[in-house]
């Protein structure tokens, strides 16, 4: 039985459905806060099984952005959009012009970006037909790949964790795995290895580990995530896919950190309890992988570089905030950071400083 939204209960001030008869465009519009300012979150372009699928999606995806807006400090609300169908098949200008006047209808209360299923090239066809997009190539004046700031917020919450269990933000001799060396955690694994940290790899793509590999010979490689849980490590950190660690695997885990780039990587809320309990400290993960949405979320105001890695850095001083919350309270790092999340969205005013 499809429920409608009010029977969900999530809470979310507007959903709006986007179709259109010609090109075959259904999307979904979820905006969960905007307290704070429009919602901002990206497009997801997915083969959804069904509508009831996708609007869960967007739901739990638009919540998912209002909490990472405000912990990152943004004048955004969160906001999120799907639009139903294979991107390989469906994804045409004409589709994405229609998409794009469907987010200008919204007249700025969200504002949209990539996400899976969509790229840079695909904002530059929406933002023809509306202001309100972020994340253009650079060739139409957007500010290019998100990676190297989302990598650097993840270090930076690393470091915060580090300095709460073991009295020292210095990452210098701890063992880190890395589960997923793309993009970003390519990049972070650069930043731990100049620290003087010792790190273990793995990803599903043998492509991926070869070019780690190119550059950094000598590293330790496991089989798989799987084997990668089990190590002894000081830190493990998630970056490719979400829901990795899950009842089947989390006692498993030998690592004292959880701190990775990955959404959702946690394969239900009731995990963080579990890691509390085993005295693992489990670093939110919507917290530290804030940058790469600090990074596109700039260019609403004339993109700086030097704005945006301050702001990013900034997540070293969120995560030892929340640790102390937690530690006072005896609540989990995920509680604590939820909290902290739904104050600045009930006092309705950004809590960082002025751009």
């Amino acid at each position: 039985m499809t429920l409608g939204v009010f029977e969900r209960g999530t809470g979310h001030e507007q959903v709006v459905f986007g179709y259109d008869r010609a090109t075959g465009l259904k999307a979904i519009v979820g905006l969960y806060s905007t307290a704070l300012g429009p919602g901002l979150g990206g497009t997801r372009f997915y083969p959804y099984a069904s509508e009831d699928e996708a609007l869960d999606d967007v739901l739990r995806l638009s919540h998912g952005m209002a909490y990472k807006n405000a912990l990152a400090g943004l004048p955004l609300g969160g906001g999120k959009a799907v639009i139903i169908g294979d991107p390989a098949v469906a994804k045409t200008p004409a589709l994405l012009e229609a998409y794009g006047r469907f987010v200008d209808s919204l007249a700025g209360r969200y504002i949209t970006a990539v996400d899976v299923g969509t790229d840079a090239a695909d904002m530059d066809i929406v933002a023809t037909q509306t202001k309100y997009v972020v994340g253009r190539s650079a060739a139409a004046g957007g500010i290019g790949d998100p990676s190297p700031y989302t990598a650097f917020g993840v270090y930076q919450g690393m470091r915060a964790a580090a300095a709460h269990r073991w009295g020292s933000e210095s990452l210098a001799g701890k063992r880190v795995g890395v589960a997923g060396v793309g993009k970003v955690g390519h990049l972070l694994l650069g930043h731990l290895l100049e620290e003087g940290a010792e790190v273990v790899i793995t990803d599903v793509r043998q492509e991926a580990v070869d070019a780690v590999r190119r550059l950094y010979p000598n590293i330790a490689v496991a089989a798989d995530t799987d084997e990668l849980i089990r190590t002894e490590l000081d830190v493990f950190a998630p970056c490719a896919m979400g829901g990795v660690l899950h009842d089947g695997n989390v006692d498993a885990l030998a690592a004292e950190i959880v701190c990775g780039a990955a959404n959702n990587q946690l394969a239900h809320p009731g995990l963080a309890d579990a890691l509390h309990r085993r005295g693992v400290l489990y670093a939110p993960d919507y917290l530290v992988n804030a940058g790469g949405v600090i990074h596109v979320a700039d260019e609403l105001h004339g993109y700086d570089a030097d704005r945006v890695r301050q702001r990013t850095a900034r997540i070293f001083d969120t995560m030892r905030e929340v640790l102390t919350l937690t530690e006072k309270e005896n609540v989990t790092p995920l509680a604590a950071a939820n909290r902290l999340a739904e104050e600045r969205m009930a006092a309705g005013a950004p809590a960082a400083a002025s751009r």
